[in-house]
């Protein structure tokens, strides 16, 4: 229905469609000529169109071919860009046009099959029009085979340390033992380990050069920190509680 005929409930009277209204009359006899010729004009128009269409639908018909595929086929899914941002993170122009293949399981109709999709796209209807779907033709240049890998069994991963982090002496019954905290290359600081000081001398012993002058600036930090701590005490002893704030005083100026 027309939006004139649902607005005023009649047909449009135009000379397209004068003889398709019902039952009508001329009133002005001059007029007939004119209606008649209108009549034959519209109807040569008609004709044209209908003529050219069917022409086209030749040239469309002879290059589309229908499409059926069978259970078990494998076919190609042409994705929307709402489909393939479900599938990951890549941007729009980054997406491939077509996904696959993907095996069909279920005709749905005529023209719709479900297929066997992925969990990546879980997402994702699983059944599609046959527009949306494209015939895979199995070719053997398209598995690559993986290239055979030998593996020397000879070959050793020698771990490397970069710092040492501490120092320590293990007491024994009848011995001490030296030991260093190591940290490996490719490691972090809480996979870090104990290792006796004179193999690790030993295998790396420019790795002492420097740590050795590290450890021992650290050192004497500490002790000068402890005699500085000790030295405040004693003094807060001699003077008593209520030189306390004479001692934060000279703690400052010193």
């Amino acid at each position: 229905m027309a939006p004139y005929e649902a607005l005023y409930g009649q047909k449009c009277r135009s000379p397209i469609c004068w003889d398709e209204v019902g039952e009508w009359k001329i009133l002005d006899p001059t007029t007939v000529s004119w209606i008649e010729e209108a009549n034959e004009k519209v109807k040569l128009v008609r004709q044209r169109i209908q003529a050219e269409q069917s022409r086209q639908k030749s040239y469309a018909d002879n290059r589309r071919k229908d499409l059926e595929f069978a259970i078990g086929d494998l076919v190609f899914l042409k994705i929307t860009p709402l489909e393939a941002s479900l599938m990951s993170g890549k941007g729009k122009k980054l997406q491939p046009m077509f996904v696959g293949p993907y095996k069909v399981i279920q005709c749905v109709g005529k023209v719709s099959y479900k297929l066997e999709l992925p969990p990546s796209l879980s997402r994702i209807h699983n059944v599609f029009h046959v527009s949306m779907l494209k015939k895979y033709h199995p070719n053997p240049s398209h598995i690559l085979q993986p290239k055979s890998i030998e593996i020397d069994e000879t070959l050793t991963y020698e771990e490397k340390p970069v710092k040492l982090l501490d120092k320590k002496v293990k007491e024994l019954r009848n011995k001490q033992i030296p030991l260093v905290k190591v940290l490996w290359r490719n490691h972090g600081v809480e996979e870090a380990t104990w290792e006796v000081e004179e193999a690790i001398r030993g295998t790396y012993p420019d790795l002492f050069v420097n740590q050795g002058q590290e450890m021992c600036g650290k050192a004497a930090r500490i002790a000068s920190l402890r005699f500085r701590t000790r030295t405040s005490e004693a003094k807060l002893r001699i003077w008593g509680p209520d030189s306390r704030a004479l001692l934060t005083l000279f703690a400052e100026t010193s």
